[in-house]
């Protein structure tokens, strides 16, 4: 039987009394003026020490934030999970929260089933914050969409993942800016993205800050994304015990020797302290960079999480 979490895990939200069941919809609010302010809870867990079989143990929302379904393509010790967002897009005034636990053990894939889309702001920001625990010998992949980020957004993104030492994760997030299928200039737009690696502890792995506008003279620069409308980054962890060494592993070598550098894409690998993998990518078009990213993913997951990796049904749809 799937049990139910007793607290919410957000400040600003109580569960009632007792919990709330798997896929409880706890209090759903219309859109107004304000936006939407979504939240998805999630738990991943195993049956029992024995049985690494993993399902998703708790799913609690709060507005348009669903979990479309559960599946094992890979079998029963790793559940995939899409997340969807029916409005299709997020505005100005919209926040969004999501927030991930793997229990000890699990393995959860978690992805999304299109781009997502940042809308004209109307001089309102637009929010999603992620959240993600793993706990030890737990293991996660996060591999959404791109973001597209329209003309006249106003966007702050951010990623914050708490890993144990004995667990693993390899996630990503990539960014198109303005509709370049459309002929779509980003011209009058801005975004704050942050990224940040930890212990549970507090101790820092690896954190990142970006303040980025139309007008930024990085968007021309060389150092910078050159012109380019696309960029990404793609971030791994493995556990402490294998963390020695890694920089100089054949893997990283191979994905390393494999990383372009062009008229068309340019990307780098770095390693650093505490097992921490680092791929950052810029780019001429989204697809390219899209198809980079699941080649690194393929060739890097079985040093990360000991399994090989076995791309997504919804990437080819």
């Amino acid at each position: 039987m799937l049990d139910a979490v007793t607290a919410f895990p957000f400040n600003d939200a109580v569960a009632p009394a007792g919990g709330a069941p798997h896929g409880a919809n706890l209090d759903t609010p219309a859109a107004d003026d304000a936006g939407w302010q979504a939240r998805l809870a999630l738990r991943f867990a195993t049956r029992s020490v024995t049985d690494s079989a993993t399902y998703m143990a708790s799913c609690r929302h709060v507005g348009p934030l669903r979990i479309q379904k559960t599946l094992f393509p890979e079998g029963p010790g790793i559940c995939h999970a899409l997340i969807v967002h029916p409005p299709a897009g997020i505005a100005g005034g919209d926040t969004l929260r999501i927030d991930v636990t793997l229990d000890a053990h699990a393995h959860a894939v978690l992805s999304t089933p299109g781009a997502t889309k940042w809308y004209k702001a109307n001089g309102r920001r637009a929010a999603q914050h992620l959240r993600f625990r793993v706990a030890d010998g737990a293991r996660l992949d996060w591999l959404p969409q791109n973001n597209i980020v329209f003309d006249h957004a106003r966007a702050d993104m951010s990623v914050h993942v708490e890993i144990a030492a004995d667990a693993s994760a390899i996630g990503w997030d990539a960014c198109l800016l303005g509709r370049q299928a459309a002929g779509e200039t980003w011209r009058d737009a801005d975004l704050h993205a942050d990224v940040r690696l930890q212990r549970p502890d507090g101790t820092l792995l690896w954190a990142e800050q970006a303040v980025f506008s139309s007008d930024d003279a990085i968007r021309l620069s060389a150092q910078g994304l050159d012109g380019w409308t696309s960029f990404g980054t793609l971030w791994a962890v493995v556990p402490a015990a294998r963390a020695a060494g890694l920089a100089e592993h054949a893997v990283v070598e191979d994905v390393r020797a494999m990383l372009p550098f062009d008229d068309t894409m340019r990307a780098g690998l770095t390693c650093l302290p505490d097992g921490v993998v680092l791929i950052r990518v810029t780019a001429q078009r989204m697809e390219a960079l899209q198809q980079l990213l699941t080649q690194c993913w393929t060739a890097l997951r079985p040093l990360i999480h000991g399994v090989p990796a076995r791309p997504l049904r919804i990437w080819r749809t």
